[in-house]
């Protein structure tokens, strides 16, 4: 029985799932922590991502005796930096760190963000490579010079595997110095954050079409990992473009995400070009386009709230749902470790509404509530700048296992959700990858019972809510 073995490297940790390439069942999986980081320093050494490979790997036991393909799906925009022996010249920026907020400013003001928008796609947060890069050169010009290999997560891990410097459309079009709509690099954009940009155009990875193999797996990682010679290894991805996949998603159809960040993205045949910053116009995988909105505060908001209460998440949820039904509530803006949508890398969570009735019940709702209005504000985002959102709204990550989640999260929208039965979209879509370089075509996605699950229908109407949040958030965003 041939396998095929999708691999999650997140802000979190690494997981391994082993599918059946003919049905698509799931026949083993393992998963490893990564290190903790709390913004805004948010970093973590790439070798223990290697690690977390190998010992989720390792959890796969005989099954990886029958691997024919496997391809790597990362958090996207950190900032790996190899020297000429391969060593990290410093632990890798991640996403979420929020130290490069300053140089993205003054990327966006040295082009005009209607041009940025044009050029590739998005404007420039603190989360983008393009301005972790800039920081490295204004603030670790040393370090960075000991550089000749510029990686993002993905590429690095994919590097491990085959010793190949490469990268895909999806994952590249988070960088800042790419173009989505030709498959390009683009020198222009790269000279905005560093000096001799000809020299650093040829330490960028190959950019190869989700057809394209990297290679096969090398005699050192196939020792390593416990599998045969001759694997096959994908271009891989970012974990949003395998989350996509991994869904099934069609033109049409969203995906709002609670995990460390919060996203809500749709599949696109035609890209975006937002000059204000909200939508990221991402490519997607396969050659169409991935527009995307990120929140930086998510699952770790409610957890933090359920700190401050003397409970865990999920008993934070069960509070939430037994909160009352009248609407002189608690507003809760989550910006607890600043926010990149709004781009707001130095602001911080604000409460409003507190009485002396207020009870935990409110509170717990209100921190579920405050993550879900701003996600469900970047849904509106992304239909006013023309994507399709008519379709199905799926409903994933590690929140989407709270009951609260989900039924606020239909009560908030007014619409039927799904809540896919499985939860880890971006090992499946990353094993979906492998599947194409294994039999040169897609797997069936009925056959692989893609973005099957329940469907959670809206109790209330909670415009009045939403509405509320707007107006906190707006003065948050005054502030």
């Amino acid at each position: 029985m041939p396998v095929v073995l999708g691999i999650d490297s997140s802000t979190q940790s690494t997981k391994a799932e082993a599918r059946d390439l003919d049905t698509g069942g799931v026949v083993a999986s393992g998963s490893a922590r990564h290190p903790t980081t709390t913004p805004p320093l948010s970093e973590q050494d790439p070798r223990s991502w290697w690690d977390a490979l190998v010992s989720a790997v390792e959890q796969l036991g005989d099954h990886r005796d029958d691997v024919v393909a496997m391809s790597v799906a990362g958090q996207q925009h950190g900032l790996v930096l190899l020297d000429a022996d391969g060593v990290p010249v410093t632990p890798a920026q991640l996403w979420n760190d929020t130290r490069s907020a300053t140089k993205a400013e003054q990327l966006v003001d040295s082009l005009g963000a209607q041009t940025w928008a044009n050029a590739c796609g998005s404007v420039p947060v603190a989360a983008f490579t393009i301005a972790k890069l800039a920081w490295m050169a204004g603030h670790q010009p040393d370090d960075l010079q000991r550089a000749t290999k510029v990686m993002l997560p993905h590429d690095y891990l994919t590097w491990r595997l085959t010793g190949a410097h490469v990268t895909d459309r999806g994952d590249a079009s988070g960088t800042g110095w790419f173009d989505p709509r030709t498959g390009d690099y683009r020198t222009d954009l790269l000279a905005t954050a560093v000096p001799d940009a000809d020299f650093w155009m040829g330490c960028l990875p190959t950019v190869l079409p989700h057809h394209t193999a990297a290679g096969e797996l090398s005699s050192a990682a196939a020792e390593q990992l416990g599998l045969p010679k001759g694997v096959l290894v994908g271009p891989g991805t970012g974990d949003n473009m395998a989350g996509a996949l991994g869904l099934g998603l069609t033109t049409g159809d969203v995906a709002i995400s609670l995990g460390t960040s919060g996203t809500v993205y749709a599949v696109s045949s035609e890209p975006t070009a937002d000059p204000t910053g909200h939508v990221a116009g991402f490519a997607d995988a396969t050659g169409g386009y991935l527009p995307l909105i990120c929140t930086l505060n998510a699952t770790k908001v409610t957890d933090t709230v359920a700190a401050w209460l003397g409970v865990d998440a999920p008993g934070l949820s069960d509070l939430a749902m037994a909160a009352g039904t009248d609407h002189n509530e608690v507003v809760l803006v989550p910006y607890f470790d600043g926010e990149r949508t709004p781009s707001l890398p130095d602001a911080t969570g604000s409460m409003t509404g507190l009485r002396t009735s207020t009870t935990r019940e409110s509170i717990a709702r209100a921190a579920h509530d405050g993550v879900l209005c701003g996600l469900l504000d970047g849904l509106d985002a992304l239909r006013q700048v023309g994507v399709e959102s008519a379709g199905t709204v799926r409903l994933i990550g590690g929140g989407a296992r709270s009951m609260a989640y989900r039924q606020r999260c239909a009560d908030l929208l007014g619409a039927s959700i799904i809540v896919p039965d499985s939860d880890e979209t971006v090992a499946t879509g990353a094993a979906m990858l492998a599947a194409y370089q294994a039999q040169g075509a897609w797997p069936d996605a009925t056959a692989w019972g893609l973005g099957t699950g329940a469907t959670i229908e809206p109790r209330s109407d909670d415009g009045r809510v939403r509405a509320a949040y707007a107006h906190a958030a707006s003065l948050a965003t005054e502030a």
